[in-house]
C-alpha cells in the first residue's frame, strides 16, 4: 500500500489534537505510551489519509478511537471507519466512559486485538 504524503495542514491539526487531548484520551495515552502496554508501540493523533486517528499501532494495522456520546450512530464515523478499513486498518472504538471506568478491560481488549489480527471490531 503506497504511503500518501501528509499535508502540513493535517500535520499541524494532529499536533493541536495532541496538545488538547480529552480526559479519556490522556488517561489511555498514559497506558499506551512508551510501549507500556505489553511492549506494543502506539502513536497518538496519527494522520492517516484524510483522517487523524486517536491512537494507532501501525505494526498491527489497528486504530483505537475514543468516542463521546456525540458519536452514537454517527454517519461520519461509519464513512471514516469504511475508509480506514479500505486502507487495511481495523478500527477499535471505545466510549470515553469505558476508558474512565474500566481501563483494565479496555487495555485487555487492545492487547487481544493486537495479538490476533483475525479479531474484528464489534462497532
Amino acid at each position: 500500500m503506497p504511503h500518501q504524503p501528509v499535508t502540513q495542514a493535517k500535520r499541524s491539526f494532529a499536533r493541536t489534537l495532541r496538545r488538547e487531548m480529552t480526559e479519556a484520551e490522556h488517561k489511555l495515552w498514559q497506558e499506551l505510551r512508551d510501549r507500556r502496554l505489553d511492549r506494543i508501540k502506539f502513536r497518538r493523533q496519527v494522520p492517516i489519509g484524510k483522517y487523524v486517528a486517536d491512537f494507532a499501532c501501525l505494526e498491527a494495522r489497528l486504530i483505537v478511537e475514543l468516542d463521546g456520546s456525540q458519536h452514537a450512530d454517527s454517519e461520519s464515523d461509519l464513512a471514516r471507519g469504511a475508509e480506514l478499513k479500505a486502507k487495511g486498518f481495523r478500527v477499535l472504538r471505545f466510549w470515553n466512559d469505558d476508558v474512565l471506568k474500566d481501563m483494565d478491560g479496555v487495555c485487555d481488549t487492545i492487547i487481544a486485538y493486537v495479538k490476533d489480527a483475525g479479531l474484528q471490531p464489534w462497532r
